[in-house]
């Protein structure tokens, strides 16, 4: 039997990344078509591949993963990815220089001078692939909150956190997600270019940065352009076109009905849809208060025993 219940994961994102899916991997796997564990040469792509969690927990699963396709339009963390997939040692070699050297440093004001002068050189030099993701994971882990946000000039502009002893290199986390990232194609653009990858039963994951519930919950910059309401609308144009081809989808967002009634604008976008509601718990807030369960949507294509309608 193709489907694996019992695996034990040892690849797993390498970045605490906003929005991020581990804690819905159970439930969105329970959605996924039953025909996904009979097929035996599967295309899977995800056009807003972000921390990876969807991606690492499918590959392992699901060996009949036969080729993937990640993309992002992030530069920095597409040059991540493949740098892990592709120079796993050398990566962790600049790691481990850069940890050895923010661990003898003594007290909180010369950890942020260090972390400042890493910020600045990640946003103004011209790095190499390896700099550029050793100063993203860096930063990453001794960042406030593990957040990436860009302003609009496409710099990184999150503050210096307080982290005890943070963990900045993890060589056995590196060579797992390098080892299943060899099947793996990695790309870097808009979400469209991957509908050419689209080849026989081919399943589509899309998270992309998620509708604002209000104007205080914005937080889409992982790039320095919005993702504003017309794109959402190109998006679904896309969702259907790839449902065209015969794709199965399934779409992850916010659920703007859930925190506003008369907010409808999904259930009116994917009305043609199978669309339901789940719980996620959010922690990435700067008011602790505001962590907590909201409702999301997961957005399919299919009936879970038939396939697509």
């Amino acid at each position: 039997m193709i489907l694996q219940p019992s695996i034990k994961i040892k690849a797993k994102p390498f970045l605490k990344w906003a929005g991020g899916k581990t804690q819905l991997l159970p439930i969105i796997d329970s959605f996924l078509p039953k025909s996904f564990q009979k097929e035996n040469n599967i295309t899977y792509i995800e056009p807003f591949v972000g921390g990876g969690a969807m991606l690492f927990f499918m590959l392992q699963k699901y060996r009949n993963i036969k080729h993937a396709i990640i993309n992002d339009l992030n530069p920095h963390l597409v040059k991540a990815y493949k740098v892990i997939r592709d120079e796993p040692h050398i990566l962790i070699d600049s790691l481990q220089e850069i940890q050895s050297k923010y661990q003898t440093l003594d007290g909180y004001e010369n950890q942020k001078a260090f972390y400042l002068d890493i910020r600045t050189r990640f946003n103004t030099l011209a790095l190499t692939d390896i700099e550029t993701a050793s100063y993203l994971i860096f930063m990453n882990r001794t960042c406030f909150n593990g957040l990436y946000r860009e302003n609009s000039k496409g710099n990184f502009n999150v503050p210096f956190g307080k982290y005890s002893n943070p963990t900045i290199c993890d060589p056995s986390l590196i060579l797992a997600n390098s080892e299943l990232l060899q099947k793996v194609e990695i790309t870097h653009g808009d979400f469209s270019k991957t509908e050419t990858y689209v080849n026989g039963y081919t399943f589509v994951y899309l998270d992309p940065p998620y509708r604002p519930l209000n104007a205080t919950s914005n937080f889409n910059a992982y790039v320095k352009t919005a993702f504003d309401d017309s794109e959402q609308i190109r998006l679904r144009n896309f969702y259907v076109s790839l449902s065209e081809k015969g794709c199965h989808e399934i779409l992850s967002n916010s659920d703007g009905k859930g925190y506003h009634k008369e907010d409808i604008f999904f259930d009116e976008l994917y009305k043609d849809f199978k669309i339901e509601r789940i719980y996620a718990k959010r922690s990435i807030n700067a008011n602790p208060i505001k962590r907590g369960s909201i409702t999301e949507l997961l957005i399919r294509n299919y009936t879970i025993c038939q396939g697509i309608k």
